[in-house]
């Protein structure tokens, strides 16, 4: 059980929520929604006790486990026998079902004994639901679980909430994952700074959301047209002096007044960031060339003899399953990490611009300002000018980078693409952790890039709409020539 009342939390000067309330029941499970950095994660590190708010009440009954959207590196989730820890070892049956959740997410044994800094990024997320259902909590929060996951992935986390017994909030933008046994929808609302509450799956809110804002949108223009009829009277009266026609105009005044304050604001139109990627430097016909490579992580070949090259404003999609090797092709590309052998040859005038799933190339210490200002040349204002088009204004600016939401490290790391003039990009999952709408401002954006790019999605309609020129598959080595 979750009951929220009366909730108020600030970050600096900037509410995030203010007298919010919600309460959801034994065995419930919800959505929560919200536009990029309305405060998602925010409210789960609330309820997680992470973070403390600044007034208001917060209830958590039973023990809660977080499954966040960035799984960082934990010495706690290395290894299977540190997943054992947290089965009675009387427990047969726990065990069974450690084996069922293993075999159901396909975790291979690999997976399971190696270090998180040699897996992927769906790989890690696999990893860090195991942990969180082994441990059997009362109440369970699933940040994105879907991010970096293959279709297979995907496909266990719509069963398990099916079946999922106890009380579960769960963040997504996949709208199937939404509509899948989802007893209620929670709603961050950006002009209140509130939590509404819909009953039903994302469908229904949908349907209820739009249907509360055309009622609204009506009754503002009914109070609008009496406050233009109030004004109409009071002009016809402003001349009066007599003290029965100042009255009048006085209280006349007054209810224009009151009537002006009262009046609901229109429900908002989600703030959407522009994007228009600068036109490539000048590259040679093969940026880069990659041969004969080979990479394990101890017994585990993950990479073998792979020789590929991309040409001058060519579009190459690599796909494969979670653990393919992806992730690690595209580090080994950008000297993140080494061949065990084979090289990488670029051209001499290829400039990389590189979208990482894990943002990795951050520095989370650094500000907003500092991070773009260590990538360009360009001076503040423009800077400051560039993080305002992606939503980043004002004191904004000077937030560290680790505070930040995923889905504000996606549009900060977007507009560093923007303030560099490259002629290859490398993007590994781009629209991970945005809304549908932000997904496709992204898509439009990267169809009309003229340079050369190599792309990591599994999404296969993302791909396929960005029409690559070749599809390269993993772990078998295979190119794939795509006829238009």
């Amino acid at each position: 059980m979750i009951s929220v009342k009366d909730l108020s939390y600030s970050y600096g000067r900037e509410p995030i929520f203010s007298s919010a309330q919600f309460y959801l029941g034994k065995n419930q499970k919800a959505g929560l929604v919200g536009a990029n950095g309305a405060g998602k994660s925010t409210l789960f590190k609330l309820i997680t006790g992470e973070e403390l708010p600044d007034d208001g009440k917060l209830d958590v009954s039973g023990k809660i486990l977080l499954v966040p959207q960035e799984v960082k590196t934990d010495p706690e989730m290395e290894n299977v026998r540190n997943i054992r820890k947290y089965l009675d070892p009387q427990n047969l049956k726990e065990d069974y079902e450690l084996l069922r959740i293993m075999s159901k997410l396909e975790l291979s044994q690999f997976e399971l004994d190696s270090s998180p800094k040699n897996l992927s990024g769906g790989q890690k997320t696999k990893l860090a639901i195991t942990r969180a259902l082994v441990q059997q909590p009362d109440i369970l929060l699933l940040d994105e679980p879907t991010n970096f996951l293959d279709t297979e992935g995907k496909k266990w986390v719509m069963e398990f909430l099916g079946r999922y017994p106890h009380t579960l909030i769960v963040v997504s933008h996949d709208l199937n994952l939404l509509d899948s046994k989802i007893d209620k929808i929670l709603e961050i609302n950006l002009q209140t700074k509130k939590i509404d509450e819909y009953a039903g799956n994302y469908s229904a809110y949908v349907k209820l959301k739009t249907e509360k804002d055309e009622l609204l949108v009506r009754q503002i223009h009914v109070q609008q047209r009496h406050i233009v009829q109030m004004k109409k009277g009071w002009l016809k009266i402003s001349h009066v002096k007599s003290g029965k026609g100042v009255r009048q105009r006085l209280q006349l005044e007054k209810r224009i007044r009151v009537t002006e304050e009262n009046l609901p604001q229109m429900p908002p139109e989600a703030k959407r960031f522009k994007i228009k990627l600068p036109d490539p430097a000048w590259v040679g016909e093969m940026p880069i060339m990659a041969q004969n490579i080979y990479k394990s992580y101890g017994d585990k070949k993950v990479l073998q003899n792979l020789n590929f090259d991309i040409k001058r404003g060519e579009r190459i999609a690599l796909i494969g399953p979670n653990g393919a090797g992806k992730s690690t092709l595209i580090k080994i590309i950008m000297g993140l990490q080494t061949p065990d052998s084979g090289e990488i040859i670029f051209d001499q005038k290829t400039s990389i611009g590189y979208y990482s799933q894990e943002f990795e190339t951050f520095n989370y210490d650094d500000t907003l300002l500092a991070t773009v200002k260590n990538k360009c040349q360009l001076p503040e204002a423009l800077i400051r000018a560039q993080l305002g088009r992606f939503l980043f204004t004002g004191d904004r600016v000077f937030q560290k980078v680790g505070s930040l939401s995923g889905g504000e490290k996606t549009r900060l790391s977007i507009a560093l693409l923007l303030v560099q003039n490259f002629n290859l990009l490398i993007l590994d999952e781009p629209t991970t952790y945005l809304d549908v709408l932000s997904q496709r401002l992204i898509l439009e954006a990267i169809k009309l890039y003229a340079g050369a790019m190599i792309i990591v999605s599994h999404t296969p309609e993302f791909i396929d709409e960005l029409k690559p020129s070749r599809k390269f598959y993993l772990p078998e080595n295979k190119m794939e020539l795509v006829l238009s």
